[in-house]
């Protein structure tokens, strides 16, 4: 079985415009080369398409069945010559945009989804990722974009900056011996377990932010599963302040910050590789990020 485009198309004409001589004006066709075409199409698809009793003919029960897929088959046409036309254009097919572990997600998604909203024919590969995973994912060229912390002396990037992240040393009520004063040190932890995330880079980059190098480390993939571990007191540890806003107002969560422990200030930015040319889509998406 053959069915051509112009065959659907002509099936269309005549039932959007109701009657077989006003579907052949519609088309620049002449009534009999349509009547021809609709007969030509019942005759490979085994049935007629319409009910011919009447005064005027409608569509048969399998006959409104077919119309419908058939309208279906024409939108997917539709979307693939928007997609022919979106790569003629030299517009890139997919976009990689790497997000790192204390950017906030619903901020740089909201940019991200607006983005996906005006450009459906490109393909967005979210990629999450911890320390310096995400700037790996960057530098071999993984990743078109990444939303993270960068040595902004680093001459590779060229960034623009997104938000601050404030990192808050936190523990659950009641996981001190002792009570939390604004004297305590670093030392004074050696004891306890401290909750670290794990980086995701496939080298060996040894990471060492705000690490009690002489305690007990439990290592963990991302900050909603350390932030489970420090509320069930299995540790402390530094969490983004935005995830734990709540549970310090709440006394479900107590910060240690004091005299020598102290929480800290990060910089996301939107960075990329530093290059004479870029993709449309993926300038398209830099331009977003104001």
């Amino acid at each position: 079985m053959n069915i051509t485009l112009q065959q659907i198309n002509t099936l269309k004409a005549v039932v959007e415009q109701k009657s077989i001589q006003a579907g052949a004006e519609l088309l620049n066709r002449t009534h009999p080369s349509v009547i021809t075409a609709i007969k030509n199409l019942e005759r490979q698809i085994g049935f007629a398409l319409f009910d011919r009793s009447g005064y005027r003919s409608t569509l048969s029960e399998k006959g409104a069945v077919f119309y419908q897929n058939s309208l279906k088959t024409l939108k997917e046409i539709d979307k693939l010559a928007e997609l022919a036309q979106h790569l003629n254009q030299n517009k890139e097919p997919k976009i990689s945009i790497a997000i790192g572990e204390i950017t906030p997600k619903e901020k740089a998604l909201s940019v991200i989804r607006s983005f996906a909203q005006n450009n459906q024919h490109t393909t967005l590969n979210l990629l999450f990722e911890n320390l310096s995973g995400v700037n790996e994912k960057l530098l071999i060229e993984d990743a078109d974009i990444i939303l993270h912390y960068i040595n902004k002396t680093d001459a590779r990037y060229e960034y623009k900056d997104f938000c601050q992240v404030r990192l808050v040393p936190v523990v659950a009520p009641g996981f001190l011996d002792s009570i939390l004063t604004k004297h305590l040190k670093l030392s004074q932890l050696s004891n306890k377990v401290q909750c670290i995330i794990k980086s995701s880079a496939l080298t060996d980059q040894k990471e060492s932010y705000n690490i009690n190098k002489n305690a007990q480390h439990i290592y963990v993939g991302d900050q909603h599963t350390k932030k489970e571990v420090i509320m069930q007191s299995m540790a402390w540890g530094h969490m983004p302040f935005f995830m734990i806003k709540e549970e310090l107002e709440q006394g479900l969560l107590v910060s240690l910050e004091g005299e020598h422990i102290k929480s800290y200030l990060v910089d996301i930015v939107v960075a990329r590789l530093r290059k004479e040319f870029y993709g449309p889509m993926a300038q398209a998406l830099w331009d977003l990020f104001e």
